[in-house]
């Protein structure tokens, strides 16, 4: 139920008659019933001619063309179109076809599959230069959540990395998932906590600044107990701590738990682990033994969430975020080309990073087309952009 100020038109009904007796009914219902209907008008594309004369000089004969004034689109489509575009390919992951019929259907607005493509690029490049200052403010976050997942590019193998900070969410698509992907996106002098799992790329960051993702941990464990005998064992007791400190953690979020008590309570949680992953090392399993010995390698970056504020425990974000990803992916195949993977990209960083700050989309898409249309830079993805 909508507040009467945005209600379009309003109907008073009244009955005529008494609906017992059938006495004539008079007067005024101080809270009336409301039964409201929400409806969607039809909306059919509006197409604006600009009619550019040539005319000739009677002095000298030159003939001289009139420009398109400023602000009027090169092309045949203007920025909201764009924009819709952009958003039903990008963020509802239709294809080139499936879209041309959207725009048909809804809007009477025909379109061909190759404009399409055209309408994408050129989305691509207006918001280009807002990614990039996105890009620059994770760096400078002091805790960032990063994930990847495989991708396709030109039926290549490649990859999608994601980095999410609490406001922004980057994405990039890279044929590597080595180390020199994370540091482009975090900077080699990243100074935050990095927020990820055991992936071995992201080993160059200093084991103090990592925390490492205890949803997948708990994977490991479970593993661990499905292994039987002294892995069982093991994984079990693990898990048992872990119950332990979720339940605390929950508390310290929740306000019924200070920090202080929670560190005092993990203490003895910490040491637990820690000496049932040093027996793990000598566990008859191989594969338990060995995640055991690398987990130890990096044992701190378990309790980093323990010691400081706004580090969770685990990276829920960073593999919530990267689900944009997995599902164009799995709808779309990865993308065809570089062009192709660049909107990618960018289109997802605009679209997460706004879901994250309650914007709407379509709006700043079309005032990012707009302003490409006037030679000026996309609005910011930041709630406040920095100042020079």
């Amino acid at each position: 139920m909508v507040p009467i100020e945005q209600v379009k038109d309003s109907y008073d009904i009244k009955p005529e008659t008494c609906r017992k007796c059938g006495h004539a009914l008079e007067g005024q219902d101080p809270e009336p019933y409301r039964h409201q209907i929400t409806e969607i008008p039809p909306v059919v594309a509006e197409i604006v001619e600009y009619r550019l004369h040539g005319l000739s000089c009677p002095e000298c004969g030159t003939e001289t063309c009139a420009e398109l004034p400023p602000g009027v689109p090169q092309g045949a489509f203007g920025p909201r179109m764009q924009a819709m575009v952009s958003l039903l390919s990008g963020r509802y992951r239709l294809s080139k076809r499936d879209t041309a019929e959207v725009m048909d259907d809804f809007f009477q607005a025909g379109i061909s599959t190759g404009s399409i493509c055209a309408l994408e690029q050129r989305a691509s490049e207006a918001i280009s230069g807002s990614v990039e200052e996105a890009r620059e403010y994770v760096k400078e976050q002091p805790v960032v959540h990063m994930d990847e997942t495989g991708w396709r590019e030109a039926n290549k193998k490649a990859w999608l990395w994601v980095a999410a900070t609490s406001l922004v969410t980057v994405f990039l698509i890279r044929c590597s998932r080595g180390s020199k992907v994370d540091k482009e996106m975090l900077g080699e002098t990243f100074g935050g906590i990095l927020n990820s799992d055991r992936w071995s790329a992201y080993n160059w960051v200093t084991v103090s600044l990592r925390q490492l993702c205890w949803s997948r941990l708990l994977r490991d464990f479970q593993a661990f107990v499905e292994r039987e005998g002294e892995s069982q064992r093991i994984g079990e007791a693990i898990l048992a701590q872990s119950d332990l400190m979720f339940e605390w953690w929950h508390r310290v979020r929740d306000g019924t738990m200070t920090r202080a008590t929670f560190q005092a309570k993990m203490k003895p949680v910490q040491q637990k682990v820690g000496k049932l992953l040093c027996q793990g090392t000598a566990c008859a399993h191989d594969k338990t033994a060995g995640t055991c010995r690398d987990i130890l390698k990096r044992e701190a970056a378990l309790w980093t969430f323990v010691h400081v504020e706004d580090v969770e425990p685990t990276n829920n974000l960073g593999e919530r975020q990267v689900r944009h990803g997995v599902l164009w992916r799995k709808m779309c195949f990865g993308t065809q080309s570089e062009a192709g993977s660049r909107f990618a990209e960018r289109i997802m960083t605009v679209v997460a990073t706004l879901k994250q700050q309650q914007r709407n989309v379509l709006d700043y898409l079309t005032e990012a087309c707009d302003a490409a249309n006037w030679g000026r830079p996309a609005p910011s993805l930041l709630l406040t952009a920095p100042t020079s």
